[in-house]
């Protein structure tokens, strides 16, 4: 089987198969490749994006409280963040399913902690999340009436009994998912 000189399966042209596109899609892709890159621009400032984060979300909060309502996107919006922050607290491999333990003392292999999530996956999965709730609020099909102190006794009652099983998780298979930067090591002391 033979295939022209381009637009085989494998044209791996400059433009990512653009010149055959439409106007729209070329300025959507546009679009979506300055996004990635400003996204990927903001790694390595981990305090600056959740200062951003908090920011949008003492704005979205402050939104719910004068609007009065869409007290079931802001329940869902908690129970998005809940399963996300699992995702961050919980170790890549579960040793539990694989039968594996993190060691216990020196002659067990050291094994490193990789989270299930990463950090920068959960602040953009964080952040995403408070941006379609905050656009949500600006349909009134999304506010269902919901006597809301039930919801917030739900959510707590669900972030108890989830926090209580990741801790046990933690306190069975000893390990601690967060690090506050590199150790740091002393020499010895010259006295």
């Amino acid at each position: 089987m033979s295939f022209p000189a381009t637009g085989g399966p494998h044209d791996f042209s400059d433009d990512g198969g653009l010149e055959e596109s439409s106007p729209l899609q070329k300025q959507m892709h546009q679009l979506y490749m300055r996004f990635t890159t400003l996204k990927d621009s903001t790694a390595p400032h981990t305090g600056a994006r959740w200062i951003g984060t908090a920011v949008l979300f003492i704005i979205y909060c402050i939104r719910i409280f004068l609007i009065n309502g869409w007290y079931i996107v802001t329940y869902g919006l908690g129970i998005y963040i809940l399963n996300l922050g699992i995702g961050f607290l919980s170790p890549a491999s579960d040793p539990s399913a694989d039968g594996s333990v993190l060691p216990t003392n020196e002659a067990d292999e050291f094994k490193p902690f990789v989270r299930k999530l990463p950090e920068f996956k959960f602040w953009y999965g964080v952040t995403r999340g408070i941006v379609i709730a905050f656009f949500m609020t600006f349909f009134s099909v999304f506010n269902i009436p919901v006597f809301w102190p039930i919801l917030v006794c739900y959510f707590f009652a669900l972030f108890i009994m989830t926090m209580r099983r990741q801790i046990q998780h933690m306190i069975k298979h000893n390990y601690i998912p967060i690090t506050l930067g590199k150790p740091k090591f002393k020499g010895k002391d010259s006295t």
